[in-house]
């Protein structure tokens, strides 16, 4: 009966003081106001490095479907790395219009973070 009774007030005690603690640490965990434009960019930021590294390698495909088109032996091969240099081409193409796409959101994100960093000490 005393044990239970120690343990019960145990868990009480701790309960009290972190409850005390948990309402401060609350408040101190608020965002920072341009947290989420900064989070933003961050995102933009890495979504353009994978979407430039996919362009890269469609550039690289391209160089690869020319120089099979020159290779080449006969007809049929040729038609065959036509078609193959037509659709790395297209591939490529693809890329480009995104990462010129990705560029742009970037430059939104960076663009919003910067006016909420200039009405920050307005507002302070």
């Amino acid at each position: 009966m005393q044990t239970s009774t120690r343990i019960a007030g145990a868990v009480a005690g701790i309960t009290l003081a972190l409850g005390t603690f948990g309402a401060p640490s609350a408040l101190a965990e608020k965002p920072a106001a341009c947290a989420q434009q900064q989070k933003q960019v961050d995102k933009a930021q890495s979504a353009l490095e994978r979407v430039t590294a996919t362009f890269q390698h469609q550039q690289v495909k391209v160089k690869k479907a020319k120089h099979e088109v020159k290779a080449a032996d006969n007809a049929s091969e040729r038609a065959e790395a036509r078609r193959q240099l037509a659709h790395a081409k297209e591939s490529r193409d693809h890329a480009k219009k995104a990462k010129t796409a990705q560029q742009q959101r970037l430059a939104k994100a960076q663009q919003r973070l910067s006016d909420c960093e200039a009405d920050q000490p307005a507002t302070s």
